[in-house]
């Protein structure tokens, strides 16, 4: 049974109604929650079709995603015991259990990074508040890990069209594990180098 692909392309369709910003707004909230499908599936083609407008998509994407995040950080906080068995239902048990570690351990430097690995913003947000990491920090490393990718993807896609919205789409896992080991290597430098 197809479960993602209708999801992604409804999320198309949504991506050329003439509410797609309200569309966009909603599908970001959601994916920080609990929703399977990333904004970029509608960033992207309404990117290139209003390549002027970019910024202002990523940011209605970055502003709703902050909100949803919040939403799934308070979900972690007071409420993990009722989400744990849906997490494990849909197969994110174990990997739950090591994004919280991480959260517990490092969670500024997780978020930060979390923008471009193959971990669902939502287990970030919800293990953040199942550890309570401090709010400021979530706030900071969410708003600084989500909008690096929003803004990365729209605007690559304002400058290089149709071709690099192509590109990326080809490219996402080998990008995302480059930019996840440089900043491991900046965090290490900064953990481990000594200092004077």
């Amino acid at each position: 049974m197809a479960l993602f692909a209708p999801l992604y392309e409804r999320a198309m369709r949504w991506s050329a109604h003439r509410h797609a910003p309200r569309y966009l707004g909603g599908l970001s909230f959601c994916e920080a929650i609990f929703f399977p499908i990333m904004p970029e599936v509608m960033l992207a083609p309404m990117t290139l079709a209003q390549p002027s407008r970019w910024f202002w998509f990523a940011s209605i994407s970055l502003f709703w995603s902050l909100l949803g995040a919040l939403v799934g950080y308070a979900l972690g906080l007071w409420a993990i015991d009722l989400i744990t068995p849906w997490l494990i239902e849909l197969g994110y048990g174990e990997r739950f259990e090591q994004v919280k570690q991480v959260a517990r351990d490092d969670g500024f430097w997780f978020l930060l990074i979390g923008g471009f690995t193959p971990i669902p913003f939502k287990l970030l947000t919800l293990a953040s508040g199942a550890v309570s990491m401090p709010l400021l920090p979530f706030i900071a490393g969410a708003l600084i890990g989500r909008g690096k990718r929003v803004y990365l993807v729209t605007g690559v896609i304002r400058l290089g069209g149709p071709r690099a919205e192509a590109w990326l789409r080809r490219n996402v896992e080998r990008l995302g594990y480059l930019m996840l080991v440089l900043l491991l290597v900046v965090v290490a430098v900064f953990k481990f180098w000594p200092r004077g």
